[in-house]
């Protein structure tokens, strides 16, 4: 049974980072909005939690950098939130010059499109030139990395941002590794991937602040279970039995999300999560075997372990044999290092600090079978210990139970806690910044 109906001109269902943005928008110019979320707060993926009991850490457990908010939009919408830029982008050091040219390029002409009406593929092409074209939007990517970058760890740190939350060969004829990296070298025109200060959390609070302003509601604790969409506008019902109605809604959750509200056929394909994230807190940074670079150093940017392309191309196989890969890629970073105030003051005075490991190639089928986690968190820390002079198990620090401070996400974990299908980071397969039809 229906309970009371309120009326609105704009509906956003799941309030996420976009779905806040769109609400301080559309309050500013002047219509009547509300944002229906089902968890008891706002930010989605985007979000600073204390996951360890008794631990004053308040860490970004889902996404971890921003880099594609273009910070125009951030400036329009009055946020203030501060991005600081990490000392060190990366080590060992992405050395690969001509691609960073050709990305510099791309960036530069893609970067700006990404706030104006989407672009066809015909006007796209325009913007860039035939060399970048052809190695990022036409061919593999591993073409463009085989003829430009010529040591093996080099090229294969490069190839790293092709295959964030996507799993696929690096010659794969499909080209989603070829649009993951595209998403990831172009943000803000730069492609750098910079620390929000109060981790994500801070940027959710000001977004939220920013929509709450504009006057948008935003509640809390309420699931939407359908949408019915008619000529006069669209209904939307909820778990309580209150229904909303509106001239326009915005759906800020996955395309099989908003299917299903809908009643309509999930779309094709599936869509697949491929990563394993790590959140820690230690007692102190671990020693690295590789003495030439401090540990402050090395895991203030993004630390890169066994990601050379051998090791990418091995991982990928196994995994596609539905094997947790021998030798996990991954790579770490300390968001703690550039921005300590996540670290409550008796943390900061023991010199405890955070440490975030992504592992790839961690499909989400491969989670299916019973003891898959366990085995594979543990592949994932006996590759990082490969690159350490001790054992990361011996700097982890323990909670008020007296556990370690190590949470793992899988996949799995990703589409129970933040509802995105297949444990998918990007909702589904990436697709262009372009129209692929007039």
């Amino acid at each position: 049974m229906v309970g009371k109906r309120e009326d609105y001109d704009a509906i956003i269902v799941g309030a996420g980072h976009n779905g806040l943005v769109a609400a301080a928008l559309l309050a500013r110019a002047g219509m009547r909005v509300v944002v229906l979320e089902r968890l008891d707060h706002v930010g989605g993926a985007a979000v600073s939690q204390a996951p360890f009991r008794g631990v004053d850490a308040r860490l970004s457990r889902y996404s971890y950098l921003v880099s594609l908010f273009p910070r125009e939009l951030l400036a329009d919408l009055g946020v203030q939130v501060e991005l600081r830029r990490r000392p060190v982008a990366s080590f060992p050091p992405n050395d690969a010059p001509e691609v960073q040219r050709l990305t510099a390029r791309v960036a530069q002409a893609v970067a700006p499109t990404l706030t104006k009406p989407l672009l066809s593929r015909g006007q796209m092409r325009a913007l860039i030139d035939d060399e970048a074209w052809d190695g990022l939007f036409e061919r593999p990517l591993s073409e463009l990395l085989e003829r430009a970058v010529p040591d093996d760890q080099t090229r294969g740190i490069v190839a790293t941002d092709a295959l964030i939350g996507t799993f696929a060969a690096l010659n794969d004829p499909g080209l989603a590794q070829n649009r993951c990296f595209l998403y990831h070298v172009i943000g803000n025109g730069e492609g750098f991937w910079d620390i929000p200060v109060g981790g994500m959390g801070g940027l959710t609070a000001a977004l939220a602040d920013a929509a709450r302003a504009a006057g948008a509601e935003l509640r809390t604790g309420v699931e939407a279970t359908a949408v019915e969409a008619g000529a006069g506008g669209v209904e939307v019902l909820t778990s309580g039995g209150s229904a909303f109605a509106g001239r326009h809604l915005l759906a800020n959750v996955a395309p099989a999300v908003l299917a299903g509200l809908l009643g309509d056929p999930e779309p094709e394909p599936a869509p697949e999560g491929a990563q394993l994230k790590l959140n820690m807190v230690l007692t102190r940074l671990p020693r690295l075997r590789e003495r030439s670079m401090p540990s402050e150093l090395a895991f203030a940017g993004t630390f890169h372990v066994n990601e050379r392309y051998s090791q990418l191309g091995t991982a990928y196989s196994q995994a596609a044999a539905g094997q947790v890969p021998a030798v996990v890629p991954l790579e770490a970073y300390c968001h703690s290092l550039t921005d300590p105030s996540i670290l409550g003051p008796e943390l900061i005075a023991v010199g405890a600090q955070t440490l975030t490991v992504f592992a790839l190639h961690m499909p989400a089928r491969l989670f299916a079978r019973p003891g898959a986690k366990q085995l594979a968190v543990a592949a994932t820390l006996e590759s990082l210990n490969s690159a350490l002079a001790e054992p990361i198990q011996e700097c982890l620090m323990l909670d008020a139970d007296g556990n370690p401070c190590l949470e793992a996400h899988t996949p799995l974990e990703l589409e129970a806690e933040l509802a995105l299908p297949g444990g998918n980071i990007f909702h589904r397969e990436l697709s262009w910044p372009f129209a692929e039809r007039p």
